[in-house]
């Protein structure tokens, strides 16, 4: 592993590369084991680096934006991380079209959207995530999606190629792309706005930043809305009608404010997330005779310990 370090660092010199780095500094549950490398490539030609030395020395790799949407392993990630946050932050306007880089926050593109007094984007203020993590999982909130203002992304494929994708051609449904399905690496995305008054635009995000206050766990880490909604129901009603509000796995619990949560309540562990997880599922069946699928991606699990 040594020798592939030296590798990376050969031709990675503006970014940034760490060893037996935690990952529960990198995602929104505050938990995971180390990663054994953690790169943070300063450009598009060393995330191409860093993909051509993973090819060649055949050592896995997983990319990461703000890890709002992942529960890592208490054991962490036995391969190189990806993280496409810091060095990937900027953010252009030009008219009506947006473009922004996959580590940006939606929370950042959002208020940059107010600013140049462009609608849209609102939907996306208060959702933890990164540009890049939401485009590939078409994210949404309040009745928006991604996919009503992506116009194109550019992506990195497996062998390190610069592909441009339409919104078409993305395969967009709810929070599904091939981007997951392709393995490819959303690198920038160009968004579609309209010109609106920034009173109204600031105004339906504060609107919709009460909302999250009144109704979310904000206090509390976690992945937000930890299950897909099913075909004809809301996951936080079959969750609640189930019993299951301030249901316990260890540190893990089911939000008592939102049954579509599950918090890491205070020492939780990736264990006790996954298991309490895996409970709902199984009683949200009994009760309701509904398959719940989880929204959150599992990293460094055992194949039997993956929630599907």
């Amino acid at each position: 592993m040594q020798e592939f370090i030296q590798l990376l660092k050969s031709r990675i010199t503006s970014g940034n590369i760490l060893e037996r780095e935690p990952m529960s500094r990198h995602t929104t549950f505050s938990v995971g084991g180390p990663a054994d490398i953690f790169v943070q490539p300063g450009s598009v030609e060393e995330v191409q680096w860093a993909l051509q030395c993973s090819r060649e020395r055949k050592v896995p790799f997983f990319v990461v934006g703000n890890g709002s949407n992942l529960l890592v392993s208490d054991e962490g990630f036995r391969g190189m991380i990806l993280n496409l946050g810091r060095n990937f932050q900027k953010i252009q306007v030009e008219g009506e079209l947006m473009e922004v880089q996959a580590g940006a926050l939606l929370g950042r593109a959002a208020r940059e959207a107010l600013d140049h007094g462009l609608t849209g984007l609102e939907f996306a203020a208060g959702i933890p995530g990164s540009i890049g993590g939401a485009a590939a999982m078409n994210a949404g909130a309040y009745g928006g999606e991604m996919k009503d203002v992506i116009m194109e992304v550019l992506v990195l494929t497996e062998e390190g190629d610069l592909l441009r994708l339409s919104n078409e051609e993305m395969d967009l449904g709810y929070r599904h792309s091939c981007i997951f399905e392709k393995n490819y690496i959303v690198l920038q995305v160009k968004m579609k706005l309209q010109k609106g008054s920034a009173e109204a635009i600031r105004e339906r995000m504060e609107e919709l930043a009460r909302a999250r206050r009144e109704k979310q766990p904000l206090e509390y880490p976690s992945a937000g809305s930890t299950f897909k909604r099913p075909a004809g129901y809301f996951a936080g009603k079959l969750i609640q009608d189930a019993g299951l509000k301030g249901f316990r796995v260890g540190g893990a619990m089911v939000s008592e404010k939102h049954a579509g949560f599950v918090i890491n309540a205070g020492h939780g562990t990736a264990a006790d997330i996954a298991e309490l997880i895996r409970q709902v599922q199984i009683r949200v069946k009994e009760a309701a005779g509904v398959t719940m699928h989880p929204e959150v991606r599992f990293l460094g699990f055992s194949q039997d310990k993956i929630v599907k």
